[in-house]
């Protein structure tokens, strides 16, 4: 299976990267996401915004593996290299956005799973009601965003300058902060604390950078929709989120328990 994950564009740049620091942050945002999938051992899972279908290869590899793990991307050519790469996998297979709007898909999955997507996204609300449509009553939400508030943006950004430079990991480059907005993003509550720039596909569709991400307002977007059952750092899991370089958030389609951070 680790010649098929190398082989992967994304991978080759995060659990197989050159620099370590960023290798070993990758690589334990997967397995925090892989006990997390454990609730979802025998029954029908869902990645959305798969990638290079990583994650999904790794779980399939398990003992707690889903009966059925769907991978879904936006772009037609990772969707056909996954199944090139990772499709003879049982239980396994790859489907472009746009099949998701088959009713067959409604209520289907007992665990969807969003790791590392939802900070590009313009439409955040539209992205939950299509993930709440997506799963069965009393079905797992779990999603990974990066934090980008508070010191861990002022180390990231220092990193992603020196990355970018020696050509490694998926940054290139990153959008500048003037004085101002780095103060507020130090201490930006729930609300959004700056104004994030709008970037553009080839295809004319909206997205945004990291710039300006609060995962703190993402929390109380998911709260309003599900009921939020957990918040947990990483690539560390006792640190607070907010000395964290990631964060999963947990959550159910339904149910009575508590928010609280692990």
């Amino acid at each position: 299976m680790e010649d098929s994950l190398r082989e992967g564009v994304f991978a080759r740049k995060q659990i197989f990267c050159r620099a370590g620091l960023i290798a070993w942050s990758h690589r334990r945002r997967f397995q925090a996401g892989l006990e997390l999938a454990r609730g979802a051992a025998g029954g029908r899972l869902l990645d959305y915004g798969c990638g290079d279908g990583t994650f999904l290869a790794m779980l399939m590899a398990t003992s707690h593996r889903p009966a059925v793990a769907v991978g879904v991307e936006i772009d037609d050519r990772l969707v056909a290299d996954c199944r090139q790469r990772l499709g003879s996998q049982a239980g396994l297979e790859f489907i472009h956005v746009r099949e998701l709007t088959a009713a067959s898909h409604g209520g289907r999955y007992d665990a969807v799973f969003c790791m590392e997507v939802l900070e590009h996204v313009v439409e955040v609300e539209r992205m939950l009601e299509l993930f709440h449509r997506l799963l069965a009553p009393g079905g797992r939400l779990h999603i990974s965003v990066p934090v980008e508030t508070g010191l861990p943006l002022i180390v990231k950004q220092a990193a992603r300058r020196v990355a970018g430079w020696r050509g490694l990991g998926d940054y290139p480059g990153t959008s500048p902060y003037s004085a101002g907005e780095m103060w507020r993003s130090l201490w930006p509550g729930s609300g959004q604390h700056i104004e994030r720039p709008v970037h553009r596909h080839a295809d004319g569709s909206a997205f945004y950078d990291h710039k300006g991400f609060n995962w703190r307002r993402l929390r109380r977007q998911v709260a309003e929709r599900f009921e939020l059952v957990a918040t947990q750092a990483s690539p560390v899991k006792w640190l607070t989120p907010g000395m964290a370089s990631q964060v999963w958030l947990a959550a159910r389609k339904g149910g009575d328990a508590s928010a609280h951070e692990l």
